[in-house]
């Protein structure tokens, strides 16, 4: 299937399942739509003279990767969708050369998931019950992850159309996010930055990485897509930490697109459940592919010869 077949089949059978609503956002559903308008702003500057032979693998904290395209962190409804779900999406990740980010609740194969070598990051929640939170930690380091991810966003839980979705949490305090990075000995990623003052913290904390994400639209509404945010937290972390964001990324222009911003992965939601929909670990593993394929034809067409060497004056802005 090529990428907008497999998108169009994933869609269908979805929308037919009585658990397609989580797909759905928060109250409103503003974000989604406010999503594909930000990254619809930006064109590219050709430069085809001289073209370039361009590659996409690259080297982030220590791991190597094919691509920079990877799963942003989720797992509902993944088990739901197909039996082995997760063990299918572990091994398709891993065959594209890409990373594993599961969310909450946590896999109960995760040590099963991390011993097929994809590199994979477990996230923990902001529970009100600290001990809970803590313990969590320690489970996700045991199983052998790559790196560690805090919802740092998820102070409230998460909620779809009027519907609390995850609940039992609270926000977090700089101290505590200080706490955890004494408890956690892997990489420590702060996920749902959205402003210069939070990131601030989370470099202070001492975070190896953030995702700018609004969360797959399911905490708060009316949140900004993580490119008008970009600029203030590229300042803000001065090179200090790993940038990743997520928020309605489909094709590989989309992902460039993130990368001219300054971010060094791009992460997929809602593509990674199409895919796995549409065709399986198949259908994952050529989401991936196709998505980078794309990449590397406009690349070769806008002189840039790797990810890290996209830059914003390769980009227009509509006025």
């Amino acid at each position: 299937m090529g990428l907008t077949e497999i998108y169009r089949e994933g869609k269908k059978i979805l929308g037919e399942k009585e658990f397609g609503w989580v797909l759905d956002a928060v109250e409103t559903g503003f974000i989604l739509e406010h999503d594909r308008h930000i990254l619809d702003r930006y064109t590219f500057r050709p430069q085809y003279i001289d073209g370039v032979a361009p590659k996409t693998t690259c080297r982030i904290l220590d791991v190597e990767l094919a691509t920079p395209v990877i799963m942003s962190a989720m797992t509902m409804p993944i088990p739901a969708i197909r039996d082995n779900g997760t063990m299918d999406v572990a091994q398709a990740l891993k065959d594209a050369g890409s990373l594993m980010w599961t969310g909450t609740p946590t896999p109960k194969n995760l040590k099963e998931l991390a011993a097929t070598g994809v590199p994979i990051v477990a996230n923990v929640k902001p529970f009100k019950d600290r001990d809970k939170m803590f313990r969590d930690l320690e489970e996700i380091q045991k199983a052998g992850v790559t790196w560690v991810g805090i919802e740092t966003d998820a102070g409230q839980g998460t909620k779809i159309h009027d519907k609390q979705v995850a609940s039992g949490c609270a926000p977090l305090s700089l101290q505590e996010l200080k706490d955890i990075r004494k408890k956690v000995s892997c990489p420590l990623i702060c996920k749902g930055i959205l402003g210069r003052r939070d990131a601030e913290k989370c470099v202070e904390a001492g975070a190896d990485g953030m995702v700018v994400s609004n969360h797959g639209a399911h905490t708060l509404d009316y949140l900004p897509h993580a490119l008008q945010v970009m600029d203030e937290i590229v300042e803000a972390v001065g090179g200090k930490i790993v940038l990743i964001v997520d928020g309605g990324f489909r094709r590989g222009s989309d992902v460039l697109k993130g990368l001219a911003f300054g971010a060094s992965l791009v992460g997929l939601g809602r593509p990674i459940l199409y895919g796995l929909a549409a065709e399986g670990r198949e259908g994952v593993y050529h989401l991936i592919n196709e998505i980078t394929e794309e990449m590397k034809r406009i690349m070769s067409l806008i002189g840039a010869e790797d990810p890290g060497k996209l830059t914003r004056d390769m980009l227009i802005e509509d006025p």
